[in-house]
């Protein structure tokens, strides 16, 4: 009889220890359950919006300005030609706004940019034509040569994303770049942007309405750098070996160990 409770007592404590073990392991390997955005929107109710924050000239941004009219010849002294390495495609130039914020344009002269919109570029270059007589009847188009925006960690696509049209808000940034990956913090995001040589960071948690709509960052800037940190079960993997515990392998060993235990202690 006492052996027979030993006999028991051994299988009970391999069973509790291996219950113990897949509690471990099941535990680190959870999902999290803070992964929804805007978790306390309320459906029906309206929610008051920033205005919304076109992208602001500064220096260093670069600009394909192009000006159109019925006089083809007086055109081509404002429009930069197309440059062309001989092999490759030909490529528009561009203006670019120097560190005092103007561009420098045939004729024209220094034109300060600094602080204003696209169109309010293609505007101040059309009024100067007018006012100088230069052009009678200009078109004046302007378009974003080379803008920026950056994300870093937890997402689908991290890179460089380039920047096409006046507006792009934090979640339209997000999702070009592919989402969230569900290792990805929600809560905690981080924007860095760089003003007149000083950087700046925000923290912003894209699962309360009320935090994202009125983050000063809600609208992107040209050259901001967007980190998604990872959570808490990305660390907790990085720290086994990135991702041994996904792996057939692992679970195989642990079996293999636990079931060598039961038989061992069932003796």
């Amino acid at each position: 009889m006492e052996n027979k409770m030993k006999h028991f007592s051994r299988i009970s404590n391999a069973l509790i220890f291996s219950v113990l073990v897949c509690i471990v392991l099941f535990s680190s390997c959870k999902t999290p359950s803070n992964v929804v955005y805007l978790q306390d929107i309320q459906p029906n109710i309206t929610i008051s919006l920033q205005e919304a924050k076109d992208i602001t000239l500064k220096p260093g941004d670069k600009l394909n300005i192009m000006v159109y009219s019925r006089d083809q010849e007086l055109v081509k002294m404002f429009n930069l030609q197309t440059m062309s390495s001989g092999s490759g495609p030909e490529k528009n130039s561009y203006y670019t706004v120097n560190k005092e914020g103007q561009i420098d344009m045939p004729i024209l002269g220094l034109i300060s940019v600094e602080g204003l919109t696209r169109l309010e570029v293609a505007d101040l270059i059309k009024y100067r034509l007018l006012a100088g007589k230069l052009l009678r009847d200009p078109t004046v188009t302007v378009e974003y040569a080379n803008m920026y925006y950056y994300v870093m960690g937890e997402v689908g696509t991290p890179g460089k994303h380039e920047i096409e049209r006046d507006q792009i808000t934090l979640l339209e940034a997000l999702s070009e770049a592919g989402d969230l990956t569900i290792q990805g913090r929600r809560d905690n995001i981080l924007v860095l942007r760089t003003v007149n040589g000083e950087q700046t960071p925000y923290r912003v948690d894209i699962t309360k309405t009320e935090d994202l709509y009125s983050s000063p960052v809600y609208y992107l800037q040209q050259n901001d750098f967007v980190y998604v940190e990872p959570n808490t079960m990305r660390i907790n993997q990085s720290k086994l070996n990135a991702n041994t515990l996904r792996t057939p392998g692992f679970w195989f060993s642990t079996t293999s160990f636990v079931l060598s235990l039961i038989l061992l202690l069932t003796r």
